[in-house]
């Protein structure tokens, strides 16, 4: 289930072990990956690397905004950038999640996040 390498993904998520494992995973399987540990990182990558198709976020996270908030910030600024949001402790409700976002529960394992991406990407 390989990608094109055209396809940039951003995975913002704080838990250090966790990023290193699914932007490894990501990068394996064939996609360009950018990291950030919170949202002021993910939104500096996004104006740096307007190539981002996909945002792949984690809800909890410290800093000036959560991955869900994050999430309508880039709804707003880059309709285009697909949204998949993911979480251990909580499943948001569909109200919550940006239009055409996609909730994965934690854990998940990295075939579950390239499927998904390949359904937002169609």
């Amino acid at each position: 289930m390989a990608a094109s390498t055209s396809v940039s993904v951003l995975v913002v998520e704080d838990e250090a072990l966790l990023l290193f494992a699914i932007g490894d995973d990501l990068r394996d399987m064939g996609f360009t990956v950018y990291e950030a540990s919170n949202a002021d990182q993910a939104l500096l990558r996004l104006e740096q690397h307007p190539e981002i198709a996909i945002l792949f976020t984690d809800i909890d996270m410290p800093g000036s905004m959560d991955g869900l908030r994050l999430s309508a910030a880039v709804r707003d600024r880059w309709p285009p950038v697909k949204i998949i949001v993911t979480s251990g402790k909580r499943r948001p409700l569909d109200e919550m999640m940006p239009q055409g976002g996609v909730f994965l529960p934690k854990p998940y394992a990295p075939t579950e996040v390239v499927a998904k991406i390949n359904d937002l990407l169609g």
